[in-house]
């Protein structure tokens, strides 16, 4: 089978030389069936185990248990539209628990404060909620930049700091008594829609976005697929990897929030164990760990799937415990496909 050349001219005009296959091969590429299931697989995965447990149970598919679903989905959802910036750029912030449950208890905190009491509750909260996450995301941005300290040991020392400085700021109590319009953030809705719901698909809507058609998206995609040639660009790689870390702390910030509205105060124990479904809703969604592949589509569907999951096995009656080890093992098993994927390409 002949190849062809293909020739590119990068910003430099500098001219690229790589070889390509025909079309009819590229076509017998994205039709083969590992493929196929790499792309299409966990969206039909989503729809088995929804008719599954609807056998099981048939409230499952009642309006008022995907509500539940959806407005559980929306906190780690919001989280993992960062996450998916992050993981396309070869990263991981494994501390994304500990920033909502810091930035939520230093929002509860300061809108506690009687100084403070000439504003909303919630709009003080809301703010600060943010800035803080915003700013544990640039720090950690920064540490894993200019330090050089890889992102997987910045953020897991994160987890450990941010935790503990969230049981520092309340002696390890919860902050509660919000009031009304503080709790209509968790509780209340939009057109019958949870108001979390909302805010998660404003937030993915705007990821995909940014991510699909501004410069920005693509300057994320060139460092996941080659750090040193979106540098030899002239890409300014530290700045934008910086920049996906302080994404994701405001996110967790806005998520953090949103929880302390649901359950009525914030808590120390708050987001433990998100680190892992945040990053399974990424992987299992089709992003690669490797970088340079993944979208805010796939990790939409992740989140859901990942949702059912959780809310399927309760309805059954299986021990909370199980969740993590299935979840654990749709982690291993993604990450194993998109590695032979790759594979199968070469």
């Amino acid at each position: 089978m002949m190849k062809m050349e293909e020739r590119t001219t990068d910003m430099h005009g500098v001219v690229d030389r790589k070889t390509t296959h025909p079309p009819e091969q590229k076509a017998h590429a994205r039709s083969s069936p590992i493929e196929l299931l790499r792309r299409y697989g966990t969206g039909a995965f989503l729809v088995l185990l929804a008719i599954f447990f609807e056998t099981q149970n048939q409230n499952f598919l009642s309006i008022r248990n995907i509500r539940n679903i959806l407005t559980d989905v929306s906190i780690c959802g919001i989280i993992a539209v960062g996450m998916t910036f992050v993981i396309v750029t070869a990263g991981v912030d494994l501390s994304v628990g500990s920033v909502l449950a810091f930035s939520a208890m230093s929002a509860a905190w300061v809108a506690q404060l009687p100084a403070l009491h000439f504003a909303p509750s919630w709009l003080i909260a809301l703010v600060v909620a943010v800035l803080v996450g915003t700013a544990v995301g640039y720090i950690q941005g920064k540490a894993t930049t200019l330090l050089g300290v890889p992102a997987f040991i910045t953020t897991l020392g994160g987890l450990t700091i941010w935790r503990g400085a969230t049981l520092l700021l309340n002696d390890g109590g919860p902050i509660s008594g919000f009031d009304a319009s503080f709790r209509w953030w968790g509780v209340g809705s939009v057109l019958g829609v949870p108001v979390p719901v909302v805010i998660f698909l404003l937030v993915a809507a705007s990821g995909y976005v940014v991510q699909r058609y501004t410069r920005y998206g693509r300057q994320i995609y060139a460092i996941g697929g080659n750090v040193e040639a979106a540098r030899l660009t002239g890409l300014n790689v530290k700045a934008v990897e910086t920049s996906v870390y302080v994404v994701i702390g405001l996110l967790s910030g806005l998520a953090g929030f949103l929880l302390s509205a649901r359950l009525g105060s914030a808590e120390a124990v708050a987001g433990v164990g998100y680190e892992l479904r945040v990053i399974a809703s990424v992987v299992i969604g089709g992003a690669s760990l490797a970088g340079g592949v993944g979208g805010i589509g796939g990790t939409i569907v992740g989140a859901l799937l990942v949702g059912v999951l959780s809310n399927g096995l309760v309805i059954m009656g299986i021990n909370s415990y199980y969740q993590q080890i299935v979840i654990g093992g749709i982690i291993v098993l993604a990450v194993a496909l998109d590695a032979y994927t790759k594979k199968r390409r070469h």
